[in-house]
């Protein structure tokens, strides 16, 4: 047997949890959420790094959808509730696929059906505006973990991509945490700070998750994990879930994309501006200076060392497509995740590795966060504590 079809047979019986696709801001921002126009039922390679035939022979089981807005958006909360709609359409379209999930329960139900268990992750507190009532509300509609921040920092927590200010957590983000540990909805470290991180894990009574971040010794991108934060992992119970953007996980990669953004700047365009003119002068950059490519060694080096530090009880996949442009070689779409194997396979992980890595480590860290949450719900009432109570200056 091959290490191609090893891989894909421990995928039928283990299949893939993966922590983050950014599927419905693409459905967003490419047909505003027409899903006529873009029918995950049917092959959109054209236009999508996702759809249902791709997820079937990708081997994944289990999916966070990301109900991600952007920081910048005039009015967070509603965007978010758009989002959680349009997860809710797809269910209510594909139900021979797709099983709504909520608890690690529902994910094995799903796993014992054939259905793709679907779950929801808020990317950035940004979606809670600064309250926990909003954070239950999330909670309620079926948000299952909060990214504390995306690549900006919030009033209570700083961002890996933003300018120091908070510190860390403040008080009313500590008390976010605590909320969340008592709603069983899990801690999303990737995005912020390693100082954030680091008051997290001070902070939480529940395993965390680093729903799409690689190792920071392997590619030195603040939205990677410092060995100090994964060594941390065994005593919380968390996981780290690797991702697979290149710019996270190639230190060339790292290096063009900085050059890119200069070049940009140089020639008086903000390196995200997408205009004609502006993709002109990016096209020439890279028509000179070649984009560097990842590939499915580079992401197995990340998960290597990650073992290492963390220990294979404490790793996870979130591959991040539909939320980025560029992907290694043999991880294009979500029909990759064998060859991912396939590599570790050749590198010696056994088979019970494997199926930590890619089935038993987030179920059981849903399951554990949701046995905290019963023990403090029977001792702690809801937090009505506001960020002007908890965070004001003395004085």
């Amino acid at each position: 047997m091959t290490s191609q079809e090893a891989a894909r047979e421990l995928l039928r019986e283990f299949p893939v949890v993966d922590g983050h696709n950014d599927l419905p801001w693409a459905l967003r921002e490419q047909v505003r959420y027409d899903l006529d126009a873009r029918d995950i039922a049917a092959d959109q390679s054209a236009h999508l790094h996702t759809d249902i035939p791709r997820l079937r022979a990708g081997g994944v089981g289990a999916q966070y959808w990301s109900v991600y807005v952007r920081t910048d958006s005039p009015d967070p909360v509603a965007a978010t509730l758009e989002q959680i709609d349009c997860v809710r359409q797809l269910l209510t379209r594909h139900p021979e696929d797709l099983r709504p999930a909520l608890t690690a329960a529902d994910m094995e139900a799903a796993r014992g059906e054939g259905r793709i268990a679907s779950l929801m992750g808020a990317e950035g507190g940004h979606s809670i505006a600064n309250s926990l009532g909003t954070l239950r509300g999330l909670h309620g509609l079926g948000v299952r973990y909060l990214t504390l921040t995306h690549n900006d920092n919030v009033d209570w927590a700083d961002s890996a991509t933003d300018e120091p200010k908070a510190g860390g957590l403040t008080a009313f983000g500590r008390e976010v945490v605590r909320e969340m540990n008592r709603l069983g909805m899990l801690v999303d470290l990737s995005h912020v700070a390693a100082t954030t991180m680091r008051d997290a894990l001070d902070a939480s009574s529940a395993p965390v998750i680093f729903s799409h971040s690689s190792s920071r010794a392997v590619c030195d991108h603040p939205r990677n994990i410092p060995d100090d934060v994964l060594e941390r992992l065994p005593a919380n119970g968390g996981i780290a879930m690797v991702t697979f953007v290149p710019k996270f996980v190639l230190q060339a990669a790292v290096d063009w994309t900085a050059a890119a953004d200069e070049n940009m700047r140089a020639h008086g365009f903000h390196h995200l501006d997408t205009t004609a003119e502006a993709m002109k002068v990016h096209r020439a950059f890279e028509e000179r200076h070649p984009r560097p490519v990842a590939t499915v060694s580079t992401v197995a080096d990340h998960l290597d060392h990650m073992r290492e530090a963390a220990g294979i009880d404490h790793l996870g996949i979130g591959g991040d497509y539909d939320g980025t442009a560029f992907t290694p070689d043999g991880l294009a779409d979500v029909s990759g995740y064998p060859n991912l194997l396939a590599e570790l396979l050749d590198r010696g992980w056994s088979k019970a590795d494997l199926a930590k890595l890619t089935w038993k480590n987030a179920v059981r860290v849903l399951d554990a966060a949701e046995d905290v949450a019963r023990g403090l719900q029977a001792t702690r009432s809801p937090s009505n504590a506001t960020i002007e109570s908890l965070d004001a200056p003395a004085g």
